[in-house]
């Protein structure tokens, strides 16, 4: 994944939480339809205003960051990458993309509804920006001769970005919830990596599964609501033309919006914290079995 899209990502929702913990009520804005805390007949163009300057701020911060590092080598006219864009990280990348796309889709949408939306409309109006924003570094890759366009890339930021809209109209897909982790690899403690978020083998995407929403009803009462169970995505000995090898993990999974009696200010930080996976219980299964205390 680009490093514009982790830097844009970090300061979008360490700002947009900010916002949301200056108000009174919030809400868990993707897993209710409606919420008596939030008032949907208007739309607040304060609150509007502070997300479009949010979003802006973090543009602008993020494409600095980067636009002297990435896309300061040669020029070139708009081209597609077909030779490298499945083998240099053995898919690993487009997780990456599908996980930024989901996660500020995610974010976005739980703004636009903190600022009066209704609920179809934030999250179609998160999922729409967040696609803009991939589709724009995809083109601007397509016009760098170290890079260019990615088909692969720009179907995992589609899907990414539309998890959120399929689970507002699909109930049962509510149980699934992308994450990510890091923990760095043995090549980024050599040296290897300038940074932790351009190693994949330092980085583990992560499919969580809310196990109470799928067990019978007459298991629910005896399974706790915040146990989840998650299965993990990593690679190693990454070479950039397609060897290395696939890593799975079975682990549990805190999903700490779900503990009863807690204030609703908590659960919506829990559950943005939820998008990140906490350490825990785990087994690797791929290409080996390795049992972790704490899989981080």
């Amino acid at each position: 994944m680009k490093r514009s899209s982790y830097v844009i990502l970090v300061v979008c929702l360490q700002c947009l939480t900010s916002i949301q913990l200056s108000s009174a009520h919030l809400v868990d804005t993707l897993r209710t339809e409606e919420s008596p805390s939030v008032d949907t007949t208007h739309v607040n163009p304060y609150k509007i205003g502070a997300i479009v300057g949010v979003g802006a701020t973090a543009f602008v911060i993020g494409h600095v960051l980067v636009n002297d590092f990435w896309w300061k080598g040669e020029k070139s006219e708009f081209h597609v990458n077909w030779e490298q864009d499945w083998k240099y990280a053995l898919g690993a990348d487009k997780l990456g993309h599908m996980y930024f796309a989901y996660a500020s889709a995610t974010a976005l949408g739980g703004a636009f509804r903190w600022a009066g939306m209704d609920s179809a409309a934030s999250i179609w109006t998160g999922a729409g920006i967040a696609l803009g924003y991939q589709t724009y570094v995809e083109v601007r890759d397509g016009f760098s001769a170290n890079y260019g366009f990615s088909p692969g890339d720009m179907i995992f930021n589609t899907v990414g970005a539309s998890i959120p809209v399929l689970q507002h109209y699909i109930p049962a897909l509510r149980s699934l919830e992308l994450q990510i982790s890091y923990f760095p690899s043995e090549k980024f403690r050599q040296g290897g990596y300038g940074s932790i978020i351009d190693d994949y083998e330092s980085t583990t995407h992560w499919y969580s599964l809310s196990v109470y929403d799928v067990v019978p009803r007459t298991w629910q009462q005896w399974y706790p609501p915040w146990l989840n169970l998650a299965l993990g995505h990593s690679v190693q000995g990454l070479d950039g033309n397609g060897g290395g090898q696939h890593i799975l993990y079975l682990s549990l999974d805190w999903n700490l919006q779900r503990i009863e009696g807690i204030p609703s200010w908590l659960k919506d930080v829990f559950r943005y914290l939820h998008m990140y996976h906490l350490p825990a219980p785990a087994v690797r299964i791929l290409p080996n079995v390795v049992w972790y205390g704490l899989r981080f």
